[in-house]
């Protein structure tokens, strides 16, 4: 028997030796940047088998078992540096990876334009990404802040009671849809959302796209999207604690903890603001009195959570929940109080590599209140209630060809006193659409999409087009487009009744049509090494834009729909960064609104805009500094405004001034996860001759010094 047993050893000794050595063959190696430093979570995989693949560990190490002993393809991507290919040889065994930075971006993932992720290079429709990093240098609060630095075209002013209105390149607030996490908000005062709410602690990147976007978002998404995307924990643990302080007793605390433990990944921001009155005066230094004489002071709180469960690598659940406190002092006795409540459920399923599935619900509940300190009354006069239900399909027929099909639903509630006698209203909302994403040649894109939305309370019911498409050449992309726009009146709209403090009424229309537009643009982009060249031109027809306008017989302000209006533009962006950490960009931004006279519209969108930054970075071992100067240039606008409002013949032309401002920005890593910020504002002491409206409300220039604390970078 041993005997036996002896041969049969032999034996199957001799059989493992003949098999293929491929049948053993393990490839590994390290991804390290420039500096030689190891990237930890950088994914390594075979491009004919992307099955086959790993992150890098804590030294950025990886090791992957392939199946036989051909030749093949190993990419290596990481975000912020540009993904890498090499060809592996047969037999060979290690390969070592140096990633070079992406200075420009072009790699970052984006989904906004195309609601399936895509790298921004090869996004069809022109998007723009605001980073994590450019963030940080421009130590932004919250979305307002940011647009206004990075953005050219789009300005942020004040309106009746010092309410913020939006202006980006002729549409307004109620035309640009804001989105986090690609869930809409609710609330608006003045057809503005509440942007305070939106902050920008724990956020990975911003991503905006101009022009009409209805064909996969529906209402209010005429003018373009502004989607505002989380992080999401990559390491076992994280704890950011900041805080800033500034002049006019600005202040801001904040802090976020992560955690991924196993199949849980989870993130909880908390922040708080403040900021005293500014006095500004009552008569501006050309000898007029000011549209204002004190900017009001507020206070927020915002809580934010998410938990992400992955009980497979098919499935992936999220949950999320919000809440956001805001109060403004009025005056000494009467504050204004604003509320939101939020949370959410979404599960994304991976059928096969070819198939998914995401399933979501979204709650936002937005409320206004008058509070009086002297009888420590809170009167709540105002509740938006949005529940919504949505469900996205996309199917990959190969990697050239992606179908993508959808549709939410939405009940909308709104409590207002604007209403008579602080009435409610309620509307649903259903729509469906379809995009296909197709690659006939290579270099060639071509995306189409439609939607069809229903209104219930409006009646109204739209069929949305888009189709866009791209074209490389060499290092050029050539990208044009046609888009439908849709815009149903709101329940405000429709049904309001409201005395503008016993000067006027303004009534609803609920015979209103919605707003449409036909929006075609073409763009041209080089890219190369550390430049990109941005050139894109527009031009938008706009019918049917609600606005209100003088009812004689009524003697008051009434919703309305206007004749036909054109907006047209030129959108042109320069960037570089080079090796020795010296980087520049420059964005310029050209509109031009055409209104038929006698229409109840005047234009205040001002036709030139420039935004700039130049930054130098310089890193060592245990210290690093960033120097960023952020300009911005905004050019006169002059408007006719009516002089009567029961008028629209009479009108007396004003201008408004041009201004710029320069915001020093130098950010300090003291040590491992130490930062401090120093900012300088208004660095060139500008204040206006005359506080408008439309003007800064800068007294001259301000000061803030902040600190970021990474703690478990500390450890």
């Amino acid at each position: 028997m041993r005997k036996i047993l002896t041969v049969l050893c032999v034996t199957a000794g001799y059989c493992l030796a003949a098999l293929p050595a491929s049948a053993q063959r393990i490839v590994m190696g390290k991804v390290v940047d420039a500096d030689n430093e190891p990237l930890a979570g950088a994914a390594v995989f075979v491009k004919e088998q992307k099955t086959i693949g790993m992150t890098t560990d804590m030294e950025g190490n990886y090791r992957l078992r392939l199946p036989d002993d051909k030749e093949y393809t190993l990419q290596a991507s990481y975000l912020g540096y540009v993904t890498q290919s090499c060809r592996l040889a047969s037999r060979q065994t290690k390969k070592d990876f140096i990633m070079e930075e992406d200075a420009i971006g072009m790699e970052t993932v984006v989904v906004t334009g195309t609601r399936t992720p895509k790298l921004l290079k090869d996004v069809p429709i022109a998007t723009r990404v605001i980073t994590a990093d450019d963030i940080r240098r421009t130590d932004a609060t919250h979305i307002g802040d940011l647009l206004q630095a990075e953005l050219p075209g789009i300005e942020f002013s004040y309106s009746m009671d010092q309410q913020v209105s939006l202006n980006m390149q002729g549409f307004g607030g109620n035309a640009i849809l804001f989105l986090v996490d690609g869930e809409r908000l609710a609330g608006e005062t003045l057809d503005n959302i509440d942007y305070t709410r939106l902050n920008l602690d724990n956020v990975e990147r911003v991503e905006i796209v101009k022009g009409a976007a209805s064909s996969l978002y529906g209402s209010n998404a005429v003018g373009g999207v502004v989607n505002i995307i989380s992080k999401e924990a990559s390491e076992p643990w994280t704890l950011n604690l900041n805080g800033r302080y500034g002049s006019h007793n600005d202040q801001r605390y904040g802090g976020t903890v992560t955690f991924k433990a196993g199949d849980f990944n989870n993130s909880i921001n908390i922040q708080h603001t403040s900021t005293d009155p500014i006095e500004v005066g009552s008569i501006g230094k050309d000898g007029e009195e000011n549209d204002f004489s004190k900017v009001y002071g507020n206070r927020t709180w915002n809580f934010k959570e998410r938990l992400i469960y992955m009980p497979s690598d098919k499935l992936k659940l999220t949950g999320r929940l919000g809440y956001f406190f805001r109060e403004r002092d009025k005056s000494a006795s009467a504050k204004d109080r604003y509320r939101d409540f939020s949370g959410g459920l979404k599960g994304n399923y991976s059928f096969r590599k070819s198939n998914s599935l995401e399933l979501s619900y979204s709650f936002d509940q937005y409320d206004k209140s008058d509070y009086d300190a002297t009888q420590n009354l809170d009167m709540r006069d105002y509740t938006n209630v949005q529940h919504t239900v949505r469900a996205l399909y996309s199917h990959s027929f190969n990697k050239n060809n992606t179908l993508t099909v959808g549709g939410d639903f939405m009940r909308d509630y709104l409590m207002s006193y604007q209403f008579t006698d602080n009435g409610s209203y309620e509307q649903y909302t259903a729509d469906a659409f379809a995009q296909y994403d197709w690659s006939p040649v290579k270099n060639f894109n071509i995306l189409t999409s439609v939607r069809y939305d229903y209104f219930s309370e409006a009646k109204a019911q739209n069929f949305s087009p888009k189709v866009n498409f791209m074209y490389k050449l060499g290092n050029c992309s050539l990208r044009a487009s046609y888009a439908g726009g849709f815009r149903a009146p709101t329940l405000k709209e429709m049904y309001m009744d409201f005395n503008m403090a016993n000067i006027f009424m303004i009534y609803g229309n609920p015979d209103l049509k919605p707003e449409r537009s036909q929006n075609f643009s073409l763009s041209a982009e080089y890219m190369k090494s550390r430049y990109n060249l941005t050139l894109t031109g527009y031009f938008n027809i706009v019918d049917n834009r609600i606005n209100t306008a003088w009812n004689q017989a009524l003697n008051g302000m009434v919703y309305t729909n206007m004749k036909k209006m054109n907006i047209s533009g030129l959108d042109a962006t320069a960037a570089a960064k080079y090796p020795c950490g010296f980087g520049m960009r420059l964005s310029y931004a050209f509109t031009h609104e055409y209104v038929k006279y006698g229409q109840p519209y005047t234009s205040s969108t001002r036709p030139h805009a420039l935004t700039t930054r130049f930054e130098y970075q310089k890193d060592w071992k245990n210290y690093g500094f960033t120097i960023a100067l952020n300009g911005r240039l905004l050019s006169k606008v002059t408007t006719d405004e009516y002089i009567s409002e029961n008028s629209f013949e009479s009108t007396e032309s004003v201008t408004y001034p041009a201004y710029t401002i320069w915001k020093l920005n130098i950010s300090q890593q003291a040590c491992k996860g130490v930062n401090v910020i120093v900012n300088i504002d208004n660095l060139f002491n500008y204040r206006p001759d005359h506080y408008y409206n439309s003007t800064p409300t800068t007294t001259g220039t301000t000061f803030s010094v902040g600190l970021s604390l990474d703690v478990d970078k500390l450890f």
